[in-house]
């Protein structure tokens, strides 16, 4: 892995990058969904150095919401000019990561949701000079694609961390519902769930861009299986779309899950859901545009290339709610 700083020279440049990538990725979805600039190439910010954030987030996802505040603070911060982009289809993530390949920006930031997708694009990245750093998915994987670093939660730990708790609870038979197939860090958590959690788990896979599908699926399950006493969740929307599916079905489940929102936090804080695990959005996105600047700037790596850094996991459980849920409000935690 390349850990020098490439030597070209670093001119301000306009922003051509949203136009070029904006124009040509039509359908393409991005998470902003406040201030109407919902839509593939949201810019934010100008400077002397251009980073595109490049994730496989859905439309209309807070979590990502969440990313991308993080993201432009450190932009702001740092004088960068930001262009955010997101396709949740492996193969549409990895033209985006080509595009911005093309532009010939300054660094780029991309999860690795799907890492074999991500595989060709950082390769040409790399060939091209620029600076790449993973966030949010791929902890096990960014050292073998060859980026720079990795921020982000080590979503086996945070899932052993969970079947731990769950044991904590007595529960004896825990549902994990994966909203995306195929995306290696949902599939990690579960199995790190079912690694430490003495009782019964199970997948239950549903396709996470049909809210009405995966609140059906979820309760015909909870009606078919009473035993199921424990609802793990990959998202705080998916935990309050479980809790009302266990009203529905009759269910005595309790709901526990990964990420949170406001309105999950309110819920944790009234006894609907047990208990959610933070991984810091915000602190992911700040961190990877932050580290891009520095390593432009002053050859600086975060973890030394070694290590990743990591952004979670931490439980926010009832006694925990009232001292985030001013962050959550604001939309950075």
């Amino acid at each position: 892995m390349n850990t020098r700083p490439p030597s070209r020279r670093l001119s301000s440049r306009t922003a051509v990058l949203a136009a070029a990538i904006g124009l040509l990725v039509t359908g393409c979805s991005s998470s902003g969904t406040d201030e109407g600039d919902a839509g593939a190439g949201v810019v934010s910010g100008s400077g002397d150095l251009r980073v595109a954030l490049v994730t496989h987030g859905s439309e209309g996802d807070e979590f990502w919401d969440r990313v991308r505040k993080g993201a432009e603070a450190a932009a702001a911060k740092d004088g960068i000019e930001l262009t955010y982009l997101s396709d949740p289809d492996g193969a549409g993530q990895a033209d985006l990561v080509r595009r911005a390949v093309r532009d010939g920006v300054d660094g780029i930031a991309l999860t690795l949701a799907k890492p074999q997708a991500m595989k060709g694009p950082v390769n040409e990245a790399r060939a091209a000079d620029i600076p790449v750093v993973g966030l949010n998915s791929g902890v096990d994987a960014w050292q073998k694609a060859g980026l720079l670093t990795f921020f982000g939660q080590d979503e086996s730990l945070a899932g052993r961390a969970v079947g731990e708790k769950l044991n904590q609870l007595k529960a004896k038979h825990t549902l994990c519902l994966v909203h995306e197939r195929g995306n290696v860090g949902l599939e990690a958590r579960c199995a790190g769930v079912k690694k430490t959690f003495r009782g019964t788990s199970e997948n239950l896979y549903v396709d996470g861009t049909d809210e009405r599908a995966v609140s059906g699926i979820l309760t015909a399950k909870l009606r078919q299986d009473p035993s199921i006493d424990q609802v793990v969740t990959n998202g705080a929307d998916f935990a309050l779309l479980a809790v009302d599916a266990a009203a529905e079905a009759d269910s005595g489940a309790e709901v526990a899950t990964f990420d949170l929102n406001e309105e999950l936090v309110d819920a944790v804080r009234g006894g609907n859901v047990r208990f959610a695990v933070d991984q810091q959005p915000y602190l992911q996105g700040y961190l990877a545009v932050d580290a891009l600047w520095l390593y432009r700037t002053n050859g600086n790596v975060s973890g030394g290339g070694a290590a990743p850094v990591l952004t979670g996991p931490a439980f926010v459980t009832r006694t925990e709610a009232d001292s985030v849920a001013s962050f959550a409000a604001a939309g950075t935690r």
